[in-house]
């Protein structure tokens, strides 16, 4: 299995993703992190994707999910929701360092 890195996850930028199993779908709204070559020790460059929902009323909880990308890839990620400041949206995060 390769190890997944920030350029699997930068073309599917603005798509669906629906999480298996739940009623869940969010917009993968962006991928941060350094596209360069990792820093020593590491297997890959850290980077974090972030996915986007409407509404705080109802939270996905943190967990392992099968991330299926509208188009694209299906991928086994922990997500989890992160604090955001604007009260008409959620957003989650999954972490690879």
């Amino acid at each position: 299995m390769d190890i997944l890195t920030i350029e699997h996850f930068r073309p599917h930028a603005g798509k669906t993703v629906r999480f298996k199993g739940t009623p869940y779908a969010f917009v993968l709204d962006r991928v941060e992190g350094d596209p360069g070559p990792p820093p020593a020790g590491y297997l890959r460059a850290p980077f974090v994707v972030i996915f986007r929902g409407d509404s705080k009323a109802d939270v996905m909880p943190a967990g392992i999910y099968e991330c299926e990308i509208d188009g694209g890839p299906t991928y086994s990620l922990h997500v989890m929701p992160i604090q955001t400041s604007r009260p008409d949206r959620q957003e989650y995060q999954s972490a690879f360092n």
